[in-house]
């Protein structure tokens, strides 16, 4: 078997499993969810480490283990290099100090049908930190599920189009979507609060191209915005009509520094 090993273990999460299992435990513990979400077509959660946005992110994960599903398929910007189209993971698992998760074949082989913008590859795999931090949480939540995770290397609209129609054909109750996303970079707060209300806004209002437009445009920032815009285009195709921002903090609130801040978020849809 191919398996693509821990990247960021020990720098964005505790590389020992214990350590990990608690940290992750404490959190859910934490992130109290009032309400219940049926029919559950994906989140959005944050992918910083852990000690900054584990908490937001467990607000997501509580959401996600009400719901029933057999594949997550995990949509991640590329930090570290740069291609077009959409890069699937060329090998048969990713491990974690958790264990390994297995890649769904059938499912990526689906995916790597419906266009030309779909291609199997290493690309988009190897260091990337954006698709690791989401997998310790998905293995506490359920303990058998596999994966398909999606590098987007170019976050263009006709990229995005295709991917949203092609999440549109895979939504069900076996397979979720999990976009991993941060938000605004780097800005004093007050500003960050204004950038990050905006991506908010959006999402509450299941405003999907009003989204992408302003993140063209530089209104707001999401280094995942490709897969928050494509997750919301996904759904309303399929009839989907509800989303809730969960949780919104930043990196300051563990700093205390807010004088140069990153935004978090995680957010579900849902019917």
């Amino acid at each position: 078997m191919t398996i693509r090993k821990p990247s960021v273990a020990g720098m964005f999460y505790p590389s020992d499993a214990v350590e990990l299992k608690n940290l992750i435990d404490h959190f859910l513990a934490k992130a109290v969810v009032r309400g219940d979400y049926n029919n559950i077509a994906g989140i959005i959660s944050p992918h910083a480490g852990y000690v900054y946005s584990g908490y937001s992110a467990a607000f997501a994960y509580n959401v996600l283990k009400q719901a029933e599903f057999k594949t997550a398929l995990i949509l991640s910007p590329s930090h570290r290099e740069y291609f077009h189209g959409m890069s699937l993971y060329e090998g048969d698992a990713y491990r974690t100090p958790l264990g390994q998760l297995e890649i769904d074949k059938e499912l990526q082989n689906k995916i790597l049908e419906y266009g030309e913008h779909f291609f199997e590859s290493f690309r988009g795999h190897g260091a990337e930190h954006a698709v690791e931090v989401q997998l310790p949480f998905l293995q506490i939540i359920k303990s058998d599920i596999k994966i398909v995770p999606v590098v987007i290397g170019d976050q263009r609209k006709s990229f995005v189009d295709e991917l949203s129609n092609c999440l549109s054909t895979i939504i069900s109750e076996d397979t979720v979507i999990i976009v991993s996303s941060d938000l605004s970079h780097f800005h004093k707060r007050e500003i960050a609060e204004r950038l990050d209300g905006i991506v908010e806004k959006h999402i509450m209002n299941f405003a999907a191209d009003d989204l992408q437009t302003d993140l063209q445009n530089n209104i707001c920032e999401a280094c995942g915005g490709a897969g928050i815009v494509a997750l919301l285009k996904a759904a309303k195709m399929k009839n989907y009509s509800k989303s809730e921002v969960l949780s919104r903090t930043d990196s300051g609130d563990t700093t205390g520094d807010i004088s140069s801040v990153v935004g978090y978020l995680s957010a579900v849809v849902y019917n």
